[in-house]
């Protein structure tokens, strides 16, 4: 390949951060801290070897196995199973992607409040005359817009950008991690949150005491792995995909699950839940921004501050907390906006897609996005001037993408053992040596995935809320409905 082709490629580090940038979400940190306080830990490290790293080394050999294709976890799939089957996990995967924009386009300028202002001050934010509520929707198609066109003008923006993202996320966790062993040395080596036999057994949260509970922080665990197939419609992208694909995927999977872990045991070296974590006050929106000022209070004391200063030092850590926040959901917004497209474009059949919506140009699908860009905003505008009713049919969205969104899981390593089985393709990259351990490996994490989401449906059911169970069932049967329609017709036309 010439090196003016090869210049245009993701290198290995940037494909390592794009990853990151998708998967890692930093405030599951904090979250679990909160809810399950050290206990957390065996259940994301049973989540890491049950779902995420034998689901990240499946993404790794089907992206080497099929360096050339562009349709990522369709062309997978469809080359494994067959293409209907493909295109139903695919559609309903892209279509879960759309309600997550709509919603992110609003909630990210949150964490921008608490950068720039210490706090959230979004309630109180107004344009034009508008409400608070009218202001983020406008905010949020102004941001929609933005994205979309820088997005489309190219990968070289997109890479600059998630870049940007995964490097916030990196310097909170140095944060972390750096100010964490600060408090550490401070205080002669002993944690704010006492170490017991209990501890990483049992939570501190009164309200994750029972089995069900749990089961509930579980899911939690397993989910906050959730996104690295959107780094599929990347192999043809990467320079040298062969060699660096499934080493960017071990390498971001290894570096997320043991992040998490480390992180949770960081957080109760200056943070005692009791102390700070048990009033009325925190929450799962507020827990990361209340915990991080922590540390910089810790900080502060340590080196021997007064309160006030030390008080202040918290409100600058929170605020980089928030920046960092607003610049990972940046990067993470960058990247799928138009990974997940590509891969549903490029991979399935042109036919099924009309006028110019599944042209790619220069690996772009910039019509394609602006389409999409138009959906959203319908949504935004929906959403932020219909009302409560507007609202009540979004929170319905959003029930109905919670389960849609990982089903694709079961559908890509369902595929697996197919995969491994077809010896017609050529798989230059194996960890899974045997077809006993691919069909084992394939049958731990569809049985994890589909534990999660079944409980995940039935919780609320359990709780009274029949309404929500029902809804989180109907969205994967409606996408399903709609992809079979969709490559139905495709087959009508193209007999």
């Amino acid at each position: 390949m010439p090196n003016g082709d090869l210049s245009k490629k993701l290198t290995l580090p940037t494909l390592i951060l794009m990853i990151f940038t998708s998967v890692f979400g930093f405030t599951n940190i904090p979250r679990s801290f909160y809810l399950m306080g050290y206990s957390a830990i065996p259940w994301y490290i049973l989540s890491a070897l049950t779902f995420f790293i034998p689901f990240a080394f499946m993404m790794a050999e089907y992206g080497s196995a099929f360096k050339n294709e562009k349709g990522g976890i369709y062309s997978w799939m469809s080359r494994s199973v067959g293409p209907r089957y493909a295109f139903i996990g695919t559609f309903m995967w892209y279509a879960s992607y759309i309600i997550w924009m709509v919603n992110i386009s609003s909630v990210i300028w949150i964490p921008l409040s608490n950068g720039i202002f210490g706090r959230d001050t979004t309630s109180t934010w107004s344009l034009l005359g508008l409400n608070s509520t009218q202001t983020l929707g406008l905010l949020g198609i102004l941001w929609i817009l933005a994205v979309t066109y820088i997005a489309s003008r190219g990968l070289r923006q997109i890479t600059k950008i998630t870049s940007v993202g995964g490097t916030a996320v990196a310097v909170l966790n140095i944060v972390l991690l750096v100010g964490a062993l600060l408090v550490f040395a401070a205080s002669g080596g002993s944690v704010a949150e006492p170490i017991t036999s209990g501890s990483f057994v049992s939570s501190p949260n009164p309200g994750y005491y029972s089995l069900l509970s749990v089961f509930s922080f579980l899911v939690f665990a397993v989910f906050a792995y959730g996104g690295i197939e959107v780094a599929a419609g990347l192999v043809d992208e990467t320079e040298h995909p062969e060699r660096n694909y499934p080493r960017g995927i071990t390498i971001a999977a290894v570096i997320i699950a043991v992040g998490y872990s480390l992180g949770i045991f960081l957080c109760g070296i200056f943070t005692n839940w009791s102390g700070t974590l048990s009033g009325k006050d925190v929450h799962m929106g507020n827990v990361a921004y209340v915990l991080m000022k922590n540390l910089g209070y810790q900080i502060g004391v340590s080196f021997g501050l007064s309160g006030a200063v030390s008080i202040t030092v918290g409100e600058w850590v929170a605020r980089l907390v928030g920046l960092s926040m607003f610049l990972a959901l940046t990067g993470a917004f960058f990247t799928l906006t138009y990974a997940p497209l590509k891969q549903i474009i490029e991979g399935t059949p042109s036919g099924l897609w009309p006028g110019r919506f599944g042209e790619v140009k220069d690996g772009i699908p910039s019509f394609g996005m602006w389409v999409q860009c138009i959906v959203v905003i319908l949504f935004i505008l929906l959403l932020t001037f219909g009302g409560e009713a507007a609202a009540q049919f979004f929170n319905k969205l959003i029930l109905m993408t919670n389960v849609a969104m990982t089903v694709p899981y079961l559908f890509i390593s369902g595929a697996f053992a197919a995969f491994k089985k077809k010896n017609d393709i050529q798989k230059p990259f194996e960890i899974f040596k045997s077809y006993s351990s691919s069909l084992a490996a394939a049958v731990i994490v569809t049985l994890t995935v589909g534990f999660a989401n079944v409980f995940t449906i039935i919780e609320p059911a359990t709780k009274g809320d029949l309404s929500s169970t029902i809804w989180m069932l109907v969205g994967p049967i409606i996408f399903s409905i709609a992809a079979v329609i969709m490559y139905s017709s495709y087959e009508r036309k193209n007999k």
